[in-house]
């Protein structure tokens, strides 16, 4: 029996979405910019998808543009926004602990003449606003910040930070990369007193290959693709309606059951540290407020080897996040976890489709392991 257990690097694509996406293929192929009925009706249904995963994120469908993915949202946000305020400064703060998307974002920005402050996370990856406000400056004109660490599950407190740029009266925009914590946290860009806001697709039970970019209304950034007037002219490119609909019927669902799958989600989650714990003395954990991701190092053993008996007995959890391929964690570099215990980590990553079965099966599995594996 399959016990999935990696739903931080990417989820399983709910029923609903399928269905979606397949509809949208079949019946509303047209391309939404033609003007005649197959067009108009795949317009039709692309607005609607935008209007459901808008209304996820609690924000306006005019101010939802929809991306490839994450990644390129990240991209968009930190190229295009630090290009439209340049004229106010070229400081940048974000991050040691952000995404790759953003910090070669960052890098890239740096190559160009921006100069850029890496702040320094706390010991569970989150970063302390009262840092942020230490670094503020008056040519600062952007501060891009992880809501939710996609390592460790640590959050961090984005309103905090808007509240602090407020006080302090800089003109910067915010950013928050939330793919790990859309439909995982209960938050807006309001809330969160963002100017931009990432999501992406395949992380709330849609599939691979959609994301969006939430700006705010009256902020105008450079297309980061140029062609055509698509999504308002702001991103060009026929849409990929298929997987905009699947993003849409996930949203929805996500969106309905918020509370419900938050409240489910964290209960594993705390159900798994507490039998790891007991199995395990010496497992080593980072308590942090996400839901959904667990951490834990095994010292003595690395990650590999343990991520292999794992999936012997069909348990698939990972070592950091998936986009590293193998390399070490800088996110848990940065925290200063030592390297024995960087080698020994395992990321857990729960959904609302997991269960206590999934979880007792980790514990056992886990167990096993550091019994089997420590006399070899």
């Amino acid at each position: 029996m399959e016990h999935y257990l990696d739903n931080s690097a990417t989820t399983r694509v709910c029923p609903e979405a399928v269905q979606a996406a397949l509809d949208a293929m079949l019946e509303n192929y047209g391309n939404p910019s033609s003007t005649y009925t197959k067009g108009r009706e795949a317009k039709k249904l692309l607005d609607r998808s935008r209007k459901l995963v808008a209304g996820a994120l609690g924000c306006d469908a005019p101010e939802l543009v929809f991306t490839s993915c994450g990644s390129e949202s990240d991209n968009w946000a930190l190229l295009s926004g630090a290009e439209a305020m340049s004229r106010k400064g070229k400081h940048i703060i974000t991050s040691l602990v952000e995404h790759d998307a953003v910090r070669k974002s960052a890098e890239e920005l740096e190559r160009r003449g921006y100069e850029v402050t890496y702040l320094k996370p706390d010991h569970t990856g989150a970063i302390r606003p009262e840092d942020v406000c230490a670094a503020l400056r008056p040519d600062t004109i952007l501060v891009s910040l992880m809501l939710v660490n996609n390592e460790t599950g640590a959050v961090t407190d984005i309103s905090a930070v808007s509240r602090i740029l407020k006080e302090k009266g800089s003109a910067a925009l915010l950013h928050t990369d939330a793919v790990q914590a859309f439909m995982k946290l209960d938050f807006t860009p309001k809330s969160l007193g963002a100017d931009l806001v990432s999501i992406s697709g395949h992380k709330v039970h849609a599939p691979k290959g959609i994301g969006a970019l939430y700006i705010r209304k009256g902020l105008r950034l450079r297309p980061y693709i140029m062609g055509g007037a698509q999504e308002d002219g702001r991103r060009a490119g026929t849409e990929a309606v298929p997987q905009i609909a699947a993003f849409g019927e996930a949203a929805r669902i996500a969106k309905a059951g918020l509370r419900e799958n938050i409240a489910h989600m964290a209960a594993l989650k705390a159900s798994a540290a507490d039998g790891l714990k007991a199995a395990i003395p010496e497992l080593r954990m980072i308590e942090t407020a996400a839901p959904h991701i667990l951490s834990v190092s095994l010292p003595g053993f690395r990650s590999e080897v343990l991520m292999n008996y794992l999936e012997a007995r069909e348990i698939y959890v990972s070592r950091s996040s998936a986009c590293k391929k193998g390399a070490r964690s800088h996110v848990l570099e940065s925290i200063g976890m030592e390297p024995h215990l960087i080698d020994g980590a395992l990321r857990i990553g729960f959904c609302r489709y997991n269960t206590g079965e999934d979880v007792a099966a980790l514990i056992d599995g886990l167990r096993d392991a550091h019994q089997t594996l420590a006399h070899r």
